[in-house]
């Protein structure tokens, strides 16, 4: 070794804080001993006679952190935590698709508080998520995803469904990790779900080579060492390169370890940016404040938000999954002509509301307007406020705890009757309106607006509604009322179609006692249908109330003038029944030949579906112009 190559190594030494003296030898012995575990092994033996796995252990971990329910799509790669679950009483929960099980997750998350689990095979299993881990990601919801993968020895050699899925979902989650060794599985884990759920909460993904999940014996047999007859140097060398691996894979893996959650953390307003809000508000003539679903999540319960709100007494308008924290019927709560009421009003509280394309880029708010926007995502909480708006606070936090602490302060306060009563005039204006569309008379089908009034009519109070779907859809979430708190679902931000078995399954399962609705068009029941065998297998009672007008109407609407031709858009009035039936499900249809019994048909729903059958309403409906007030065939 040159001399100037001994001083390079020197250096290195002592930049590492290692003794001067050690050569390069000792230090890539060191290097060795450290990357194949060899020293590790010493202190941790293997038990090669257990028939534990690693399943067993994210079995453990996932008890420890209370999950409920882990919904999936069997595949070899993952059997031994889905079989570890049961032996724990963690439910179980297959689908048909993969996507379903993430919706599911996502819906759990949403309405119990907790994070959602979902788990699915390699590969294909895996990609099949992709847009409901990017629908969770874009709602906020604390999901965790676990994926099996090719063995961590055969990673890259063209193993089945093996594919680098860390690229795949790391521009997708707040966390990704692939756990290559047992002793790794709780610290991966617990590092993952509270990654989940702090900050601005959102999915996370924990791959799991499915020789980190099998028992041991079943691992050393299909490693690949030759054992029996000649055995060469070479051949020697392979087969204690595959021993170390395989005992460095178990090394350590079942010593008792603490599988209690980490702390979540959360960021909250400071004490001046809250005086300086109330002193805002306190000034205020006509404030508003705009609720989004971000406002939903925990610490704070929902209830303690819903007493905050009201005890403030300022007009809010609900949207995504504060849809129905006031109730079903709220004196604060306005539901029509919101984009009027902004121009109007000179304070506007963004209590997790965010300014994109549901508010215009901004666009709807008064220049005027003092505005206060809290959101726990610096991203979402400027949105847009280079263009066509300006925050005169910006809370970077949580927003329960924001509005809880501004509604303490606001003692008091009272907010001006005659421009809550002006918000009110314009929503029973709107309403009558709309009531008298809901008489007009179709050529052919049923007007959609009168079945949706009977539906709202129909409806028990503790009922939890689910949406999926595009025209009929957006009519529905004009009429119908959400009951309480956390009893409604949408996709939120990301628009997507194909939500509502997944959501559905979710909800019923948190809300047994409930009815769970699942509000569908036409065009978006097709990408679920499925899981009646699913709501079937597993007794999961909900009702789909089905918008039948044969077409993706909401692109036609555009498409049709634009471009005179309807290509692609028209669907038929198919028997959409019969498909639930065949799924073990019940079916009825609603069309002109009952138009008179609109009212039975839906009781009869309601009275299947409690008698614990899932059942699917095919309705036939006229297409709609709602926003402009024409029903057509």
């Amino acid at each position: 070794m040159s001399a100037a190559s001994n001083e390079n190594w020197q250096r290195l030494f002592k930049n590492l804080g290692l003794p001067v003296g050690l050569s390069a030898a000792a230090l890539g012995t060191m290097y060795f001993l450290r990357k194949f575990g060899i020293i590790f092994q010493l202190f941790h033996k293997v038990d090669s006679k257990t028939k534990r796995n690693g399943g067993d252990i994210v079995a453990d971990v996932l008890k420890a952190h209370g999950v409920k329910y882990v919904f999936t799509l069997v595949g070899g790669h993952i059997s031994p935590i889905l079989v570890a679950c049961e032996k724990l009483g963690i439910r179980v929960v297959d689908t048909r698709h993969e996507v379903t099980t993430v919706f599911a997750a996502d819906a759990v998350a949403r309405m119990s508080g907790t994070i959602g689990v979902a788990a699915v095979t390699a590969g294909p299993g895996l990609t099949n998520t992709v847009t409901a881990v990017k629908n969770a990601q874009m709602a906020e919801s604390p999901v965790l995803l676990i994926g099996g993968a090719a063995a961590t020895l055969l990673k890259g050699r063209g193993a089945l469904q093996d594919i680098d899925q860390m690229s795949l979902f790391k521009p997708l989650c707040k966390y990704c990790a692939s756990v290559t060794k047992i002793r790794d599985i709780v610290p991966t884990l617990k590092k993952a779900l509270h990654e989940a759920q702090s900050g601005t909460p959102g999915p996370v993904f924990v791959e799991f080579p499915i020789d980190t999940l099998y028992p041991y014996e079943l691992v050393r047999r299909e490693i690949g060492m030759k054992e029996k007859g000649p055995v060469n140097f070479v051949q020697r060398i392979i087969n204690w390169y595959l021993m170390n691996h395989l005992n460095n894979l178990f090394a350590g893996a079942f010593e008792k370890r603490d599988m209690s959650p980490i702390p979540v953390n959360q960021q909250k307003a400071t004490p001046s940016q809250v005086q300086k809000s109330i002193e805002l508000i306190t000034k205020a003539k006509k404030p508003v404040v705009l609720v989004g679903s971000q406002a939903t999540l925990p610490p704070v319960p929902v209830e303690q938000l819903r007493k905050a709100l009201e005890d403030m007494g300022i007009p809010c308008f609900l949207g995504g999954m504060a849809r129905g924290l006031l109730g079903r019927y709220s004196l604060i709560q306005a539901r029509q002509k919101r984009g009027e009421a902004l121009k109007e009003a000179d304070v506007v509280i963004m209590a997790g509301a965010v300014a994109d394309f549901r508010l215009g880029y901004g666009r709807v708010l008064n220049r005027r307007s003092k505005i206060i926007t809290v959101n726990r995502s610096k991203e979402q909480l400027y949105k847009n406020s280079d263009m066509f708006w300006k925050p005169t606070i910006a809370v970077e936090g949580d927003v329960a705890s924001f509005i809880v602490q501004i509604s303490q302060g606001l003692k008091g306060y009272k907010c001006d009757p005659d421009w809550i009563q002006a918000l009110k005039d314009k929503d029973q204006t709107k309403e009558k309106a709309n009531m008298l569309k809901a008489e007009e008379k179709t050529d052919q089908h049923l007007n959609p607006l009168k079945v949706l009034h009977i539906a709202e009519e129909v409806m028990s109070d503790d009922t939890v509604m689910v949406a999926d779907g595009g025209d009929f859809v957006a009519t529905a979430a004009y009429i119908l009322r959400p009951r309480a708190p956390l009893h409604w679902l949408d996709p939120g931000a990301f628009g997507t179609l194909g939500v509502g078995g997944g959501f559905a399954l979710g909800a019923k399962l948190c809300r047994p006692d409930s009815d769970v609705w699942i509000i569908y068009g036409d065009g978006s029941l097709g990408y679920s249908v499925a899981e009646f065998d699913t709501f079937t297998r597993h007794k999961i009672p909900v009702i789909a109330l089905v918008g039948n007008d044969a077409g993706w109407t909401q692109i036609e609407r555009e498409q049709a003038p634009m471009f005179g031709s309807s290509v692609a858009c028209k669907l038929a009035f198919s028997d959409y029944e019969t498909v639930a039936i065949g799924y073990g499900g019940k079916g009825l249809r609603l069309d002109r030949t009952n138009e008179d019994r609109i009212r039975e048909v839906l009781k009869e729903a309601i009275k299947m579906s409690r008698s614990g059958n899932s059942v699917l309403i095919n309705t036939l409906i006229g297409k709609t112009n709602f926003r402009e007030g024409s029903i057509s065939v």
